[in-house]
């Protein structure tokens, strides 16, 4: 079931005279349940496109359909609305509020959608487990690892069950154990759970986690690769392929 539908969006920045193209005629589809990374050097436009499917950033051109909603239209009180119903966001940084615990900071998405006490506490325990930051949960972002704190940031993205979570480059700021079990837990939680997870990265070794890569080169789309039956391993070799294609300016350690 198509859940996600971009329609030839465009995005310009600058005056007249300094006309910058970020995003140029981009159109593709997600589909419910599906685990989507998008790819590209630094500066192809893959960060804008998340902000723009985000709703953190207005497309020039174009639109952009979740569900029936189309979102380039969303003002106001609908579009934070639409936000807090239908979107979950996970940031490189984690952006944990730091006065709170991770069972707070986990469990404020919930409250300020006005969830019962007991079904937010129920809530929070079963993604606390899923995420395997159970032993958090009392900690203060201070107190916890890099990797537990982007685990925190996953389960307060996910507690609310949107209808898509966006990642911009989740593992960026982890060591490689730390993110190897993150994109084992996002894994999980799309495989289990059915989430829907878009993931912007430049690190084929991310990547490779997921069902599908769009690739994205000057603000176009360069070449797009389905996992189908492959095994994580050779997904990550055909990822390495078009990456050397596109120039090899983007990381492509294992």
């Amino acid at each position: 079931m198509e859940l996600l539908k971009i329609k030839n969006i465009e995005k310009y920045y600058g005056s007249r005279s300094n006309l910058t193209k970020a995003i140029d005629d981009i159109s593709f589809t997600v589909n419910e349940g599906e685990f989507v990374a998008i790819m590209g050097a630094s500066g192809s436009g893959k960060t804008t496109l998340l902000n723009c499917i985000s709703t953190i950033d207005r497309v020039t051109a174009g639109n952009i359909f979740l569900e029936d909603t189309d979102v380039t239209h969303l003002k106001g009180r609908k579009l934070n609305q639409f936000r807090r119903e239908k979107l979950g966001f996970i940031f490189q940084d984690f952006n944990l509020l730091d006065t709170l615990t991770a069972y707070e900071n986990i469990s404020l998405a919930l409250s300020i959608q006005k969830y019962p006490v007991r079904e937010i506490d129920k809530a929070v325990k079963n993604i606390a487990e899923q995420l395997g930051i159970t032993d958090v949960l009392k900690k203060y972002p201070y107190q916890m690892s890099g990797g537990q704190k982007q685990r925190v940031a996953s389960a307060r993205a996910i507690v609310t069950e949107p209808k898509l979570v966006l990642a911009d480059e989740p593992t960026g700021a982890l060591d490689s154990k730390s993110a190897r079990m993150l994109l084992e837990r996002f894994e999980y939680l799309n495989k289990n759970n059915g989430t829907t997870i878009m993931m912007v990265t430049h690190d084929s070794f991310t990547a490779s986690y997921t069902s599908r890569v769009i690739f994205i080169k000057d603000g176009k789309i360069f070449s797009e690769l389905s996992r189908g039956d492959d095994s994580r391993k050779q997904f990550f070799n055909r990822i390495i392929d078009v990456v050397t294609l596109l120039g090899g300016d983007m990381s492509d350690a294992v």
